[in-house]
């Protein structure tokens, strides 16, 4: 164990601190925490970008001997016996999937979860842990989420989408500093297109509100670059419905800026990031299929129309400086795009055909622990191991992994009872994120 330290900072409460090497590492990830409002709480809360907060940790709170008046200022330790700088050393070994749990011990634990440092520490150890997020809408329109626990293999319950997005459409979804769910835009049944952005913070496990986006758009491209969020095209109610127009948020100056307007009105239905440029496909003013790529670093759009958009299918998604993109509809295998040669090539094939029907369509590509996770409509995953050399699913059974936890059998059977009544399924997933705590 790492040997630690009490110091009582000049500008704030008391705290700890890791000793080098972890000093560095052991800063704030997260920007946005202190004093965050909860959508129900605020109709408009912009939140500020403060520095790591860290706990009140009182090196005396173990110590029988203390004054009487001392004592009715000193707070309880986090856990009786232990200075808190070892008490925080054994939390941060909880497996995540108690962390809710731990949040309704007390007051200080419930701080110490909901601040930057407890998370921090246990990313600069290599003790987070990665879940998948899911947000599907369901046969009668509705948007519901659920989260699922790679180590246990379950769906863990969430708090309810906010009311702006129970019935939403065309809203975009993204991660910021590997702890922040955005949703933002979109397109509300009664009020039209939107500009509003929230986020879900996996520290609070709650919604708050950020400054809204700069112009409202439904079915629109988003991504993320060095921790900002970028947004173009889409449509918008009125005279101009297809936008060219594009924007960015920076949540260290947590403020929308407008950048170049792409070269032409476009509504997006594919992109990802690729070799430091954001890759948009999509259908233009008059339903033609176009593509366009953005270089961040001179704020300039270039149409393109080489083999690699050409062949680009979705779902897809950019791992370790490669372009990986699903080659069936339930995702069974799996193509690499080689820009040597500007095709796509056969990556992996897992030779387990799930089947054709829209349950069992892959719906996303996402990346989980070094690997790529693949997400159906009926909520089974599929883990890849891309970096694996041998790359045959015969001799290598741990390439091509499905996973079956609680919750995608009971899936399963009510689909297959649904198809036998003849209804079908309608439910289908609209996003799938990854969050770090």
């Amino acid at each position: 164990m790492q040997k630690m330290e009490h110091h009582r900072s000049s500008n704030g409460p008391r705290g700890f601190r890791v000793q080098a090497p972890l000093v560095e590492s052991a800063s704030c990830y997260c920007k946005v925490d202190s004093g965050l409002k909860t959508v129900a709480e605020a109709r408009k809360f912009v939140p500020g970008s403060k520095l790591c907060i860290q706990p009140d940790i009182n090196p005396n709170a173990h110590k029988s001997k203390t004054s009487r008046r001392e004592r009715t200022r000193v707070q309880p330790p986090l856990l009786p016996g232990l200075p808190d700088d070892l008490a925080i050393a054994c939390l941060i070994r909880v497996p995540r999937a108690e962390h809710r749990k731990l949040r309704l011990v007390c007051k200080r634990w419930c701080r110490l979860l909901a601040g930057n440092y407890f998370y921090s520490l246990r990313k600069s150890l290599g003790m987070a842990e990665e879940w998948v997020y899911v947000i599907k809408r369901d046969r009668d329109g509705k948007i519901s989420w659920n989260a699922f626990d790679p180590v246990y293999q379950i769906w863990q319950p969430l708090p309810p989408v906010p009311r702006e997005y129970s019935g939403a459409l065309g809203f975009g979804c993204a991660v910021l500093s590997g702890c922040h769910l955005y949703l933002f835009g979109g397109k509300d049944p009664l009020r039209g297109s939107m500009r509003l952005v929230i986020f879900y913070s996996v520290r609070t496990n709650k919604w708050h509100r950020a400054p809204d986006m700069l112009r409202k758009r439904h079915f629109f491209g988003s991504c993320v670059i060095n921790n900002c969020l970028y947004v173009a095209g889409g449509e918008c109610e009125g005279i101009q419905r297809t936008l060219r127009s594009a924007e960015v948020y920076d949540p260290n100056k947590n403020r929308w800026s407008f950048i170049s307007d792409m070269s032409t009105a476009m509504v997006p239905f594919i992109g990802v990031v690729y070799d430091g440029k954001w890759f948009l496909k999509g259908l233009g003013s008059h339903r033609e299929v176009m593509s366009e790529a953005y270089d961040p670093e001179t704020s300039t759009w270039t149409p393109i129309s080489d083999g690699m958009v050409a062949g680009w299918r979705n779902p897809s998604i950019s791992l370790d400086g490669h372009l990986y993109a699903l080659d069936c509809r339930d995702g069974c295998k799996l193509r690499v795009y080689d820009e040597a040669s500007d095709t796509w090539n056969k990556f992996i094939d897992s030779k387990l055909h799930q089947g054709s029907s829209h349950a069992l369509e892959a719906a996303a590509l996402v990346p989980l622990n070094g690997k790529l996770c693949i997400v159906r409509n009926n909520m089974s995953v599929s883990l890849v191991d891309v970096s694996s050399p041998d790359k045959r699913v015969e001799s290598n059974p741990h390439l091509w992994e499905n996973i079956a936890g609680r919750g995608h059998l009971r899936t399963l059977v009510t689909n297959i009872l649904s198809s036998i009544a003849g209804r079908g399924l309608k439910s289908h997933i609209v996003h799938c994120q990854v969050l770090q705590a």
